[in-house]
């Protein structure tokens, strides 16, 4: 990875923590990725009292990020029912103009949504390359956290709904057999032939029903959840933390800003 990626993930990470870290930080949310290890790093290098401040990891990787920081990593389960995160920050393998997102590719998916749905601000930080118009377009696939026993269902039901040869993934190379997640399932890639449409391009008048392969982002996504043996599916949609606060709610799965390091090294912010 040049440096030049590396100094503008830096500055993106710096810039997501200076606008959305509370103050008085009781519960962060923090995923796992190359972009996140330099949120955790301005949180150490501000000097913010983080001794009363409990951290929450979307699985092994960002636990380990946390506790190598010398923060305090608590599991999701540990808080009580109606615990609510003040900021999650979480990385993303895709984000289109609307700001939804394509997750999965580090096999956390589900404890990414449900970390992300708990928080009253949901941060995403990237760098560039992960900034497309449309879901699609460089990630070529949607990852989604299945059940072992029903994995050759929901591969059958993939490629009723138009995914192109469905695959479980495998293990790292080395290894043998499918790789399991966290909660011991597996991750189904599922690449589909064009880009998924946005909201504006269906009140333009595009339909994304599915006809002839063609998806709006957040019907796909819903479709996908439907298929028995799905746990979660890589596609975070919908509405913003303070949207669904607005109806009643906690989090949303869509970000309110995404932070892109730019190839000069500046931060490019879209706001939902």
């Amino acid at each position: 990875m040049s440096n030049s990626i590396e100094d503008a993930k830096r500055a993106a990470g710096k810039a997501a923590f200076d606008n959305h870290y509370p103050k008085d930080a009781k519960i962060i949310g923090i995923g796992s990725g190359s972009t996140i290890a330099y949120v955790v790093e301005a949180i150490k290098k501000s000097g913010v009292d983080t001794t009363m401040t409990k951290y929450v990891p979307t699985g092994f990787q960002s636990k380990k990020l946390i506790t190598d920081a010398g923060l305090t990593a608590v599991e999701f389960d540990g808080f009580p029912e109606d615990a609510v995160l003040d900021v999650a920050f979480d990385g993303a393998d895709e984000v289109d103009d609307e700001l939804n997102l394509i997750k999965g590719g580090g096999a956390c998916l589900f404890q990414e949504k449900i970390v992300a749905l708990q928080a009253k601000e949901f941060v995403v930080v990237a760098d560039s390359r992960k900034l497309q118009s449309r879901l699609l377009t460089a990630w070529k696939y949607i990852p989604v956290e299945v059940a072992p026993f029903a994995a050759n269902r929901v591969l059958a039901a993939l490629k009723r709904l138009g995914a192109v040869d469905p695959k479980v993934r495998d293990e790292s190379p080395g290894k043998h057999g499918p790789l399991k997640t966290d909660n011991g399932l597996f991750i189904v890639d599922a690449p589909f032939p064009t880009n998924l449409l946005t909201k504006a391009d269906v009140e333009g008048g595009k339909d994304g029903s599915g006809k002839g392969g063609v998806w709006e982002v957040d019907v796909l996504a819903k479709a996908i959840k439907q298929i028995p043996g799905v746990l979660e599916v890589g596609i975070f949609s919908g509405v913003t933390g303070p949207q669904a606060q607005a109806e009643g709610g906690i989090g949303g799965q869509k970000p309110i800003a995404a932070y892109f390091g730019m190839p000069d090294g500046s931060v490019s912010v879209r706001k939902a």
